[in-house]
């Protein structure tokens, strides 16, 4: 075993360990929880080694380090999630590689994804990225859509063509009622999706924790924990 691929074998039994325990702590079965390799700035290679070790779920956040990673991986079974700000002029390349984007958070981009799944003749799976701060009126710079706006957004998605609404996603926020308070932050997600799935049942993920407070999603019931640096370590950025 090559020194990089103990490292990441150590890493992922460390991380898979906190979800265990925090599935136990709330009474939840492991299978509840998906994990997402969150690779962005961490070369092909490394994401070649993950599957290796088992991990099938992998995300990225800029379309230009993620489309080459992508080809290079494409012989691999891994289901892509595009988690950055997405502009529609790189909705395109997106959708060529990404099985979902979980950062949907505009009617623009609803209409632009559509239309490249069609032209590419693929089913993309979608998250509405909610901006939990936007409620208190002190909106970061991370995106999202306020609570109030997800099912105007939610419907927009379900009437396109190519799209799949599968749920909702968040990253705890900054400022805001909710800033340092992430377990309160999941439990207003898991509310406003409970109301998202009285209309829309199929749309069930819950994609919210990262590195440092992925216990507190599992605990407030998030589908999907999106982990980059208690994989992967902290490494410069690419290029």
């Amino acid at each position: 075993m090559t020194d990089r691929k103990a490292q990441l074998a150590a890493n992922l039994a460390r991380v898979e360990e906190r979800i265990a325990s925090s599935c136990a702590a709330a009474g939840r079965k492991r299978e509840e929880v998906t994990l997402i390799v969150v690779t962005k700035t961490y070369p092909a290679s490394d994401v070649r080694i993950l599957h290796e070790l088992g991990v099938r779920h992998v995300a990225e956040n800029r379309d230009q380090d993620a489309a080459p990673k992508a080809t290079a991986c494409a012989d691999l079974s891994l289901t892509w999630h595009f988690v950055g700000q997405l502009q529609t002029n790189k909705v395109r390349s997106v959708t060529s590689y990404a099985d979902v984007v979980q950062s949907v958070d505009r009617a623009k981009l609803v209409t632009a994804l559509s239309v490249a799944a069609v032209r590419g003749e693929r089913e993309l799976g979608c998250l509405i990225q909610v901006a939990l701060d936007a409620e208190s009126g002190e909106r970061g710079e991370r995106g999202g859509v306020a609570p109030d706006g997800v099912e105007e957004l939610a419907a927009a998605i379900d009437a396109a063509p190519g799209l799949r609404l599968d749920g909702l996603m968040t990253v705890a926020p900054l400022a805001g009622e909710y800033a340092g308070r992430q377990r309160a932050a999941f439990d207003r997600l898991m509310e406003i999706s409970s109301r998202l799935r009285a209309g829309h049942p199929a749309a069930n993920m819950v994609s919210a924790g990262m590195s440092g407070d992925l216990e507190d999603a599992v605990a407030a019931g998030a589908t999907h924990v999106r982990v980059g640096t208690a994989v992967l370590g902290v490494r410069p950025r690419l290029g």
